[in-house]
């Protein structure tokens, strides 16, 4: 069985207001063609399929090219978790009507792993599919109070009858970490406080092969075949400097797993350009480069710049951020930062989590939300 493991997509993201609709779409394109080049029978994508949980109308449309492309006319078998970004509900819409084209979708825990059965020369390959779960989501299915994710994690696992002489997949979309091993993230993921949603590999030992989502750089965690995919293309500048692969697993008898990375190639690379804006600026120094790449300009002259960002946008037209870096930038810049502190402190809690839906969802409370919030934060505050 020859697979291939994405996750991540976070089809809509928006970065910096620049939507990366057509540079997905792009993806997406070279994508099928990896597909149909390396002769891929089946699609595991673990988790964070949109970017938001009301996903836009272009980002629907996306991912339903995308998998009409790889089941109706490729006729590939597609497996689908949610992450912590998807909406449950949305994207678990009609999932056992899709069962009888091939495309598995689990969205929600409901007391039980979602298992797919499936056959090939070397005999069965179940698939499991564990989506995006908190602890308080699943803890009416477990007599015992849980304390954290990874006992959730690992309570789950135990319920399952799993057949380790077997070949044994699972998707998931956790922190999931190793002792001793340090996880690369980026400033584009959600990190928690302290490390409280830790999912130690361990719980997953069942499994010959662990396709994990959530974590945007592509890496391995304790063993080879327990693997982040990462995202298909950067979403943050403090990924400048990765490289964007894809899993392709061979799968044969029990035990005898091989692993290819792909690396992919973007339609516009993510880059960070740094110096005085009149070697910037000047031909020789960009006329061996992608001008149309999304960059970060850190201006380092000592003196005030007209006009930066327009100079800067004449050579590179996506230009996302502009910093100016020099002898006098560090002390404005934490002068600025103070004011962006005490601008936070300035507002009241129901005034920043109207900021946050705003943000997830494209639109601020209502009258009624708003009176929900503020009888939550009394009933935190205890007046």
């Amino acid at each position: 069985m020859r697979i291939l493991h994405l996750a991540d997509l976070h089809l809509g993201k928006i970065l910096q207001e620049q939507p990366l609709i057509e540079d997905q779409k792009y993806m997406l394109e070279e994508i099928i063609k990896k597909v149909q080049e390396e002769n891929i029978e089946i699609i595991l994508i673990s988790g964070d399929i949109y970017d938001r949980s009301i996903p836009q109308t272009d980002a629907v449309d996306m991912l339903d090219y995308f998998l009409n492309k790889l089941i109706k006319d490729l006729k590939k078998q597609v497996f689908i978790i949610s992450g912590n970004h998807d909406s449950k509900e949305r994207l678990g819409f009609g999932n056992k009507i899709f069962e009888n084209d091939g495309l598995y979708i689990s969205s929600k825990y409901e007391g039980q792993i979602k298992k797919v059965e499936l056959q090939d020369e070397y005999g069965k390959l179940n698939i499991y599919l564990l989506p995006f779960i908190k602890p308080v989501e699943v803890k009416k299915y477990f007599e015992d109070e849980i304390l954290s994710y990874d006992e959730t994690i690992k309570k789950i696992i135990e319920k399952e009858n799993i057949d380790e002489t077997q070949r044994n997949i699972i998707l998931t979309h956790q922190f999931v970490t190793c002792i001793g091993e340090e996880v690369e993230r980026t400033d584009s993921e959600t990190i928690s406080l302290g490390g409280i949603d830790n999912v130690d590999i361990s719980n997953y030992d069942k499994f010959d092969y662990v396709a994990i989502g959530h974590v945007h750089r592509p890496q391995r965690i304790g063993r080879d075949t327990a693997r982040y995919a990462g995202t298909m293309l950067k979403y943050s500048f403090s990924e400048v400097n990765h490289k964007k692969t894809i899993p392709i697993i061979d799968f044969k008898e029990k035990g005898n797993i091989n692993i290819k990375l792909v690396e992919l190639t973007p339609l516009r690379d993510m880059r960070e350009i740094k110096g005085p804006i009149e070697e910037l600026t000047k031909k020789e120094n960009y006329k061996n480069t992608n001008t149309e790449d999304y960059i970060k300009a850190i201006i380092t002259n000592e003196e005030p710049v007209y006009d930066a960002i327009g100079q800067i946008r004449k050579v590179y037209p996506n230009v996302l951020k502009l910093e100016i870096q020099n002898s006098k930038s560090s002390v404005s810049q934490n002068d600025e930062k103070e004011k962006e502190l005490q601008n936070i402190k300035n507002k009241s809690e129901v005034e920043l989590f109207n900021e946050f839906y705003k943000f997830q969802n494209y639109t601020e409370l209502n009258d009624e939300q708003t009176q929900v919030i503020e009888n939550i934060v009394k009933e935190i505050k205890g007046y």
